[in-house]
């Protein structure tokens, strides 16, 4: 059995983190020392490891709290509605990311450092021997198979909603 303050050294958590966590009925110690000192069992660390997972995967305490006792179907429903909602909020930075580009102009050392826009993957794939047919059937073949990914990417390289739409149509 290990203490608050050796948990405390243990998982890099304030005692107030810890604290909080028992409040919440996240993490409650299993046992109380003579001296009235919480006490936390193997389990209880065990549970706290996956109680910092879940955070560092962005999931908020209350869902946590569902997660701990969940099912698999609750427990999957939680995480796909995170992944969703991670999707849509790199969604939303590679817009800003592209509208940023715009803002910069070609003058900006970082307009090539970390992005690629369609012109560059265009050239990539030409280099490589593709043409235009060998070029579509790649999209039609990434949207058979992995279409969300596919919508991502896409948005990645700056394409507007139009034209995406109009790659993923291709048969």
């Amino acid at each position: 059995m290990q203490t608050i303050g050796q948990l405390v050294k243990k998982s890099g958590l304030s005692r107030s983190t810890l604290l909080y966590y028992d409040k919440l009925k996240l993490l409650s110690p299993s046992g109380r020392s003579a001296a009235n000192y919480r006490l936390y069992t193997p389990e209880d660390t065990q549970r706290l490891a996956q109680i910092l997972l879940y955070r560092e995967a962005g999931i908020s305490l209350e869902n946590i709290a569902v997660l701990l006792d969940a099912q698999d179907s609750q427990l999957s429903a939680i995480l796909e509605q995170r992944l969703e909602a991670l999707n849509l909020e790199m969604n939303e930075i590679r817009r800003q990311q592209q509208l940023l580009l715009q803002l910069l102009g070609t003058s900006s050392p970082l307009r090539s450092s970390k992005l690629m826009n369609k012109q560059q993957w265009i050239a990539i794939l030409s280099a490589s021997g593709m043409d235009e047919a060998a070029m579509r059937n790649w999209h039609i073949e990434f949207e058979k198979k992995l279409p969300l990914v596919h919508s991502d990417f896409l948005h990645s390289l700056g394409i507007d909603p139009e034209e995406m739409a109009a790659i993923k149509a291709y048969r």
